[in-house]
């Protein structure tokens, strides 16, 4: 079975960087309906820690929910697009690993990015999404933690550790990596 991307991209109009994933996980997952919706993936942590000194931040406990309000705000404010490089995708298991996802009809990169003309800067969490992105820009794959620099369209390309919970890596380790992104892209906590 072939499913569509649930969500629309998220393109706040001064965005300086688009953050790729490669596809949400099941709706049974979501904790809300939006961007690593899984209460078990880290990348919301990992902002948290970022940006407010506390990975729970974006978190409320007593709901189990993402605090979308908060989320929303920290991407406007910081310039932070969000979208996954999976437009279509198949299963190969039922579940949310990127191993097992197939990508069907890849992302359409280009027109996302003629949406948001201050972005120079495009990151992956996870292998499988940097490979997309290295297929679709004619780049090799980075190493994780590293970029790479698309000369002809002025793109810096970084692969970063996956946040998903599976991925070996503390959290702090993976937000480190992140805030190194971050700051390159110009973009402070």
């Amino acid at each position: 079975m072939i499913e569509t991307h649930p969500f629309p991209p998220y393109l706040p109009s001064g965005a300086k960087v688009l953050i790729m994933g490669t596809f949400p996980p099941q709706p049974h997952r979501w904790a809300m309906e939006f961007y690593y919706p899984n209460r078990t993936n880290d990348f919301w942590k990992i902002m948290g820690l970022i940006f407010f000194n506390d990975p729970t931040y974006l978190y409320d406990t007593r709901s189990r929910s993402f605090r979308l309000d908060l989320i929303k705000d920290l991407l406007d404010d910081k310039g932070i697009a969000l979208h996954d490089t999976g437009r279509e995708i198949r299963r190969l298991r039922d579940n949310a690993s990127d191993k097992y996802l197939e990508i069907v009809t890849p992302v359409p990169l280009f027109d996302l990015l003629a949406r948001i003309p201050l972005c120079r800067t495009i990151a992956t969490t996870g292998e499988k999404a940097a490979g997309v992105i290295a297929s679709i820009t004619g780049t090799e794959t980075p190493k994780m933690g590293h970029m790479v620099t698309d000369t002809a369209r002025n793109l810096d390309i970084w692969r970063m550790p996956s946040t998903s919970r599976a991925y070996p890596l503390p959290l702090e380790n993976k937000a480190a990596y992140y805030a190194t992104l971050f700051n390159a892209a110009g973009i402070e906590p």
